[in-house]
């Protein structure tokens, strides 16, 4: 039986009336929603005497309930995850993921770039440059050795894979720095800086590589330029106008009117919905919206701190699970066959790791840093997670990526 949700109800009726509450798309999601938490939460559990991060164990759990693994079983992807319930899933993740991202955003402090001079700046260009050309070549062999990749545009394709070889994850490697007691310490403040250059870069190249990708559905090439143009001015506007009005906004915050508060704090959560409008809109992905809304919020004061703890429990515990988990339905390690396509996979990883490692490390040095505060510098630098992953799910949405290499 094919079931078609668009003429359907959002609830059924209940079992006593003889409906199946999975063939309606609000129960189905409250299920689907307990699985992943359950599966994530206990690969958690199983993974906390190797000291992994959370983010490990929700990344497998969406793996294991995709096509990987547990999806293989139909009957299991007929009831639990049926296709017609994808699109609902995502929209629910995605609106996790555009609050994550303002939160990013909103943990970035930009006036910590220019506080640590030109050695954070150095680490950056060089943590980001050189994976980024390596990235080049890797791209050369893919498109050469990967079926289909031939359909997917060389210039938007050599930005992606750059991209996704040269990111540093900003919100991984805080936490990290924060676990260590290492944030407060000029390795962890010069990392912090470098790596914050580095994420508000590899944004700006992300949103440039789905622009150019626009011209593959649009005959036009004026239509990049104008995304290009529109996603600047938007970002001036955020900056010269937004910026200042969230500092007015900032300022009124105090602990004796709450109500008064509560209004600033809808205001705001309502602002990042509409930047993440407002880039779709322009054709850039809605979370760079939200990214750089999260930008314009005052740090360090009690506004912020409000907002981190309004939203970042709900986002981090309850929405982005179900991001990793609609990830994981699109992820089938199966596609991997043969030597040669293993050895790919082995070179991109070589190429991720090396690049960003070697570069950080040698410009570290000749910034006169000790070899094991460099060679700790390359490391931290090389912090993965959530990010890339968020990237890779946009390039294969912006047909930017495809299956195998995704």
């Amino acid at each position: 039986m094919v079931f078609n949700i668009t003429s359907s109800k959002t609830s059924s009726d209940g079992a006593w009336q003889g409906d199946n509450p999975l063939n309606y798309a609000f129960p189905l999601l409250i299920i689907q929603t307990t699985i992943v938490l359950f599966v994530s939460r206990f690969l958690a559990f199983l993974l906390k005497p190797l000291r992994q991060p959370k983010v490990i164990a929700e990344i497998l759990g969406g793996i294991l309930l995709g096509p990987s693994a547990l999806g293989r079983n139909k009957e299991f992807m007929h009831w639990i995850f049926p296709s017609w319930s994808t699109p609902i899933l995502e929209s629910v993740a995605s609106i996790g993921l555009l609050f994550f991202l303002f939160l990013v955003g909103l943990e970035l402090d930009l006036s910590s770039i220019r506080r640590s001079g030109k050695r954070a700046f150095g680490i950056a260009v060089a943590g980001i440059s050189l994976p980024f050309l390596f990235g080049v070549g890797v791209t050369i062999l893919l498109r050469k050795a990967v079926d289909g990749a031939e359909r997917v545009g060389y210039g938007q394709y050599l930005l992606f894979m750059g991209v996704c070889l040269s990111i540093t994850a900003f919100p991984v490697l805080a936490r990290i720095l924060a676990e260590l007691k290492l944030l407060t310490t000029q390795v962890g403040e010069t990392a912090m800086a470098a790596a914050a250059f580095n994420d508000v870069a590899a944004w700006i190249l992300l949103a440039l590589a789905v622009a150019v990708a626009g011209n593959e559905t649009h005959k036009s090439p004026l239509i990049s330029i104008w995304i290009i143009i529109s996603g600047a001015a938007f970002v001036s506007f955020m900056l010269v106008i937004v910026r200042p009005a969230m500092n007015w906004v900032a300022r009124q915050c105090s602990p004796g009117q709450d109500i008064l508060d509560e209004a600033y704090i809808c205001l705001t959560l309502a602002g990042v919905m509409i930047s993440g409008f407002m880039t779709d809109l322009i054709g850039i992905h809605a979370i760079f919206g939200a990214f750089v809304f999260g930008l314009t919020i005052p740090k360090g004061g009690e506004f912020a701190g409000r907002l981190i703890r309004r939203i970042e429990d709900f986002v981090s515990g309850l929405l982005l699970p179900l991001y990793f988990a609609s990830s994981g339905l699109k992820t089938d390690v199966a596609k991997i066959r043969g030597v040669e396509a293993w050895g790919l996979m082995a070179l991109v990883i070589s190429a991720a790791c090396a690049g960003k490692i070697l570069g950080t490390f040698v410009v570290a040095m000749l910034c006169m840093i000790p070899v094991r505060e460099s060679l700790a510098f390359g490391v931290l630098m090389n912090t993965k997670g959530l990010v890339e992953l968020i990237v890779l799910n946009i390039g294969k949405e912006k047909k930017v990526s495809f299956p195998c290499t995704f």
